[in-house]
């Protein structure tokens, strides 16, 4: 109790208290027992004791750690299927994405074919819609139904094309197929040339013999050399066994020239006559008969040697014959009717006041304005030396002053025949001693409708001096006979008919083929569709350059059209066709030739005879109705001995011309469109009957 109260006085004293000796001694060893039994209690227990506890704890730390391993592998398990499960979602959210990807691109194709499904629908609506339009307008072209025989239903036609040749496919025999050489010798017996023959061999003597020379090293000796010079000059020369010819016909004099010569020089220049009579074509301007003022114009005029036309129709007018002149567009025919004409009009008096009222010597008659005032260009480039006066009469200006001109005196009228047979039939004019008469191009007038004006101003003429039928009967170089030249690019019966009528014994001159264009064109076809054709034409223009091309175009209404698209896409672009003044016209022709324009659109008009010089490029933007149109255009180019370009966009309503267009191409060596070559409208002339294929029943039996 005494400790307790000791310990409670500590405590509870709230200032430090004096121990006694014996307080501090009991603090002392209360302080050693506490010590004691903390070391007793810190001390191992016995062997025994610390074998039962460490058993006790191993199994305890075992099950520890085997439950430990399992809740870890049943973590790991748990979160490897947890992540699994998530790669499956994300897999599965993929595939959507890319199935609504998928869907997307469908759904935009789809709309990208509906909307060009609907354009092609506009498209066509509005075709339809103009196509009704026209119908509507212009009328619609009803083909006729044409009645077949049976005797032509069930013919065999034995015509073919080169193209269909399939021989040459199956044989490389074939690829290079040898062909007689006829007349390589310029006509020796046998197609064989003595001379030729006698050179070549020498030739290959002497590459043999120096070919071996060589290889046995030995230079040649002066006797060697000598006897070679003597074996090549024997080669030149003709024996009597070579039927000796000795020179060309270009080097001999005009009294030199034999048969056989001038055979050679008409097929050199593709000349080719029909007739009685037919005097030499004459080869330079100095062996023409021209008189010597006619040829210090022709000099003067920078003709330096005669056209083929010229070669063969001026001789025959000299004669004062009838002459149909057959000849390829931009061939020099208007001076081969000129200077004859001028000819015979020097033989004549000169107009003065006492015959002035009874007309012209000589009348021209061309179809359009334009070709009659280029004629009368080039006439007055050569009458002017002679002092002979030429009077245009054209429509579009005034008939009166016209007429006034005529009443004043001219030796020469040049006139389209609606304007001369109004002049005529109001007496402004008359054609009493008018004996020479020129129709330029005949087919085209007759195709414009003026046969009734030409037969008119015809039998206007006097007929009492008409040449005898009879065609052995000498002509009187005196006395003046009718004469009449008519050229032309084609024959159309009509033209024939005509010239039946009012021609006596004429002789048919031919240059080239009829109704060719000459090899100096180049000429291109392309199919397009309508809606494509701008684009092609500016492209063509583009490439132009300062060249000039002519545009041809089928309506008045679209040649406006296309010339205000081409102006407004900065192209320096006129328009020339019927619609237009003759003054508008003039214009036109004028800036065009001065280059202030160098695109020309233009019908028809400008189709024919009209000479623009330095014309690089014809371009058809839309297909003539006929071929024969299609060669004059094409003829505005490739004149005067340079080369051109023609160039025509065709389409699939052109199918009426299909046919000739491929035999022009194939003709000139062109290439011809895969479309046109493969379309059944080029197959077959038009209203022709093609042949049926066989049918499955037809059997043919051989007895």
């Amino acid at each position: 109790m005494a400790n307790l109260n000791v310990d409670d006085e500590l405590k509870n004293a709230k200032k430090p208290v004096f121990l006694t000796k014996a307080q501090r001694e009991q603090l002392a060893l209360q302080r050693r027992q506490d010590q004691v039994a903390e070391q007793k209690r810190l001390m191992p227990p016995p062997p025994e004791q610390q074998h039962s506890d460490r058993d006790h704890n191993h199994s305890s730390r075992h099950r520890y750690e085997r439950d430990r391993d399992r809740d870890r592998d049943r973590d790991r398990d748990r979160d490897r299927d947890r992540e699994r499960d998530r790669e499956r979602d994300r897999e599965r959210e993929r595939d959507r994405e890319r199935g609504r990807e998928r869907d997307r691109q469908r759904d935009e194709e789809h709309k990208e074919r509906e909307r060009l499904r609907e354009a092609k629908l506009a498209e066509r609506e509005k075709e339809k819609e103009l196509e009704a339009i026209k119908e509507q307008y212009l009328g619609s072209k009803k083909p006729k139904k044409r009645v077949i025989k049976p005797s032509e239903k069930f013919r065999f036609s034995f015509d073919w094309e080169n193209t269909e040749d399939t021989s040459r496919d199956m044989n490389a025999l074939y690829q290079n197929p040898h062909e007689a050489r006829l007349l390589f010798g310029r006509g020796f017996r046998a197609g064989m040339d003595r001379r030729e023959q006698k050179k070549l061999a020498a030739k290959n003597e002497k590459e043999l013999r120096d070919e071996i020379r060589k290889k046995d090293g030995v230079e040649e000796n002066p006797d060697e050399m000598e006897a070679q010079r003597l074996k090549d000059q024997a080669a030149e020369l003709y024996d009597t066994f070579d039927m000796r010819v000795d020179r060309h016909w270009s080097d001999k004099l005009l009294e030199e020239m034999t048969e056989r010569d001038w055979r050679i020089f008409r097929e050199d220049f593709n000349i080719s006559y029909k007739g009685s009579r037919i005097p030499r074509p004459m080869r330079s301007w100095t062996e023409s008969k021209l008189t010597s003022e006619l040829l210090k114009a022709v000099e003067r005029a920078g003709y330096k040697t005669p056209s083929p036309i010229q070669m063969a129709a001026i001789p025959l007018g000299l004669q004062q014959r009838d002459v149909i002149g057959v000849a390829e567009t931009g061939s020099g025919k208007t001076a081969a009717f000129v200077l004859p004409m001028l000819t015979y009009i020097t033989r004549l008096p000169p107009i003065t006041e006492e015959n002035e009222a009874e007309g012209p010597y000589a009348v021209v008659m061309a179809p359009t304005r334009e070709l009659a005032q280029q004629i009368e260009d080039e006439t007055v480039k050569f009458a002017h030396y002679l002092g002979i006066k030429v009077v245009s009469i054209v429509g579009g200006q005034s008939i009166e002053e016209q007429g006034f001109k005529i009443r004043q005196g001219c030796e020469v009228v040049i006139a389209t025949p609606g304007r001369l047979i109004d002049c005529l039939e109001r007496r402004y004019a008359v054609l009493n001693q008018c004996n020479y008469v020129v129709l330029d191009e005949a087919d085209r007038m007759i195709d414009m409708g003026f046969e009734p004006q030409v037969v008119g101003v015809l039998d206007a003429m006097p007929s009492s001096n008409f040449k005898p039928e009879n065609e052995d009967e000498e002509l009187d170089d005196k006395k003046i006979y009718r004469t009449t030249y008519m050229f032309s690019a084609t024959m159309p019966p009509a033209v024939e008919r005509l010239a039946r009528k009012y021609l006596r014994n004429p002789v048919v001159v031919t240059i080239g083929t009829a109704g060719k264009a000459t090899d100096l064109i180049t000429q291109h076809v392309i199919m397009v569709k309508e809606s494509e054709k701008m684009y092609r034409l500016q492209k063509l223009l583009d490439d132009l350059g300062e060249k000039t091309a002519i545009v041809f175009i089928n309506t008045k209404k679209a040649a406006d059209s296309l010339s205000k698209g081409l102006d407004k896409s900065g192209y320096r672009v006129t328009t020339l066709h019927g619609g237009k003044s003759q003054d508008q016209r003039e214009i036109s022709l004028d800036g065009f030739r001065g280059k202030r324009f160098n695109v020309l659109v233009a019908t028809d008009v400008a189709g024919r005879g009209i000479d623009i010089p330095d014309v690089a490029h014809v371009i058809n933007y839309d297909m003539p109705g006929n071929i024969e149109m299609y060669t004059h255009r094409i003829g505005r180019t490739g004149r005067a001995g340079k080369t051109g370009i023609a160039t025509t966009f065709l389409t699939l309503h052109d199918t009426e011309v299909f046919y000739d267009l491929k035999q022009m191409l194939i003709q000139s060596n062109s290439p011809v469109p895969p479309e046109l070559s493969r379309h059944e409208a080029s197959k077959f002339k038009p209203g022709s009957v093609p042949d049926r294929p066989p049918r499955r029943n037809d059997t043919v039996f051989a007895n």
